[in-house]
């Protein structure tokens, strides 16, 4: 499997983020970093996550994922939209009830190219604190049980085990 990437790209607020390998938590912490740069640009209008690439997405940023579908909605009332040809990825993006907060597509034409390697296992985050990471794994997975019963009941005991630590 390949290292993990995720690689953004924008244009007058239309903001590209495609995930490459195996994308796991440590990349959370630049992913979160970038997530509030980009919901603080004025331009903000749209996010498109190219997944075409992505090998496997863990729980951790399937939540963030969804913070941002939350946000956006919040912000300007627009569904992000996830391209995703991958069935495996598909099965895990359907379990978790994102195609209630997201628009996924299975094909595209034109091609995404991005402009800049946001974050890269050959490059992991600078900030891995231990206690800042264990909080932001915890507020993605609340997002994720926010999303539907099914997914409160999977990680219920994940969030109650990392708060009470």
């Amino acid at each position: 499997m390949r290292p993990g990437q995720i690689l953004v790209a924008d244009h007058k607020g239309v903001y590209i983020i495609k995930m490459v390998g195996d994308v796991r938590l440590t990349l959370c912490m630049s992913f979160d970093q970038f997530i509030d740069a980009m919901f603080a640009s004025d331009d903000f209008c749209e996010v498109l996550f190219d997944l075409s690439e992505a090998e496997a997405i863990d729980s951790t940023t399937l939540g963030l994922m969804a913070k941002i579908s939350i946000l956006g909605g919040e912000r300007v009332g627009a569904r992000p939209v996830i391209f995703s040809p991958n069935d495996s990825i598909n099965r895990i993006l359907d379990t978790m009830g994102f195609g209630d907060i997201f628009t996924i597509v299975h094909e595209l034409k034109p091609p995404i190219t991005a402009t800049e390697v946001l974050v890269s296992d050959d490059q992991p985050d600078t900030d891995n604190d231990e206690a800042v990471v264990k909080d932001k794994v915890i507020e993605a997975h609340k997002v994720l049980m926010g999303l539907n019963r099914e997914n409160q009941e999977t990680f219920t005991d994940l969030v109650n085990m990392l708060e009470s630590e």
